[in-house]
């Protein structure tokens, strides 16, 4: 008799102890389902309201807390404190074709009455028949493979996979490479724009000239080669004196005459300024 009692106290313990377990597992269970709803209300009302002002990292944001949730969740269950919660069984005590107000509001209005109607799809604990037959199948089909069979299909699939994964990597080096090679600039605009200021208007050149020499031009006479005031280019002009014909020009620049004093040096100069800019 004694052990008897003892024994069933100890039971009585054991079941209030699990009884403990499971309410702390199911508070702890239902916080953590809490979170994860509000999270995923907000992404979805984010996806309907507020799709014009959404970026791409707030949704990888949202993902991931999301995703860092359903860990949680699935580190709550598998938890060794955690009991099984395949091994409890719920049965409906009543059911009423009434409506609920108390069940609409913990069910936020989604079950407004518990009637045979909605018990089979709220406390199923298989799938549906067509499902079950589905898995059913695929189940016997992975089955007929052997062991090697599958390892070679999986090795065909990844050697796809590397080779598809190899074209797209290739494509976008190609891409970029070309669109550096197209944006590349072959020459220096400053030595550029040098070049044309010192061809078209003398800027940065000597005014040496040898000894002897007359100026550009007698007085009252305008000088040849005369650059017109505000030109964008190099621009031709007649020479003063030969009103009807016009210089031979060199590259589009005037030369002066060889019988002028003064101009075999500024000829020799652009000679030199044209080479050096047929070449770049």
């Amino acid at each position: 008799m004694c052990h008897t009692s003892v024994w069933v106290t100890n039971l009585l313990l054991l079941m209030q102890r699990e009884e403990k377990q499971l309410e702390a597992s199911l508070d702890a269970l239902l916080s953590q389902v809490a979170d994860l709803k509000n999270s995923l209300g907000s992404f979805i009302y984010k996806l309907e309201n507020e799709y014009d002002r959404l970026t791409w990292p707030s949704v990888l944001d949202s993902f991931a807390l999301l995703s860092g949730q359903l860990n949680t969740l699935n580190k709550v269950l598998k938890h060794e404190k955690t009991p099984l919660f395949r091994n409890q069984v719920i049965i409906p005590l009543v059911l009423s074709p009434d409506r609920d107000e108390d069940l609409m509001r913990q069910t936020e209005g989604r079950v407004p009455v518990f009637s045979h109607e909605v018990v089979p799809d709220h406390l199923r604990t298989k799938p549906d028949p067509e499902v079950e037959e589905q898995e059913k199948q695929l189940t016997t089909d992975a089955a007929r493979i052997g062991a090697d069979a599958a390892q070679k299909q999986i090795q065909s699939l990844n050697k796809m996979c590397s080779n598809l994964l190899e074209k797209i990597s290739k494509e976008e080096r190609e891409s970029e490479s070309g669109g550096l090679r197209t944006n590349k600039q072959t020459f220096n605009p400053a030595d550029t724009n040098a070049l044309v200021a010192a061809v078209a208007f003398g800027k940065g050149l000597s005014n040496w000239r040898p000894s002897g020499s007359s100026g550009p031009g007698q007085p009252g006479q305008p000088g040849a080669g005369t650059i017109l005031t505000g030109a964008s280019g190099l621009q031709q002009v007649q020479m003063a004196g030969a009103p009807s014909q016009q210089q031979p020009m060199l590259s589009g620049v005037q030369m002066a005459q060889a019988s002028q004093p003064g101009k075999v040096a500024g000829i020799e100069m652009y000679l030199s300024l044209s080479r050096y800019v047929g070449r770049r």
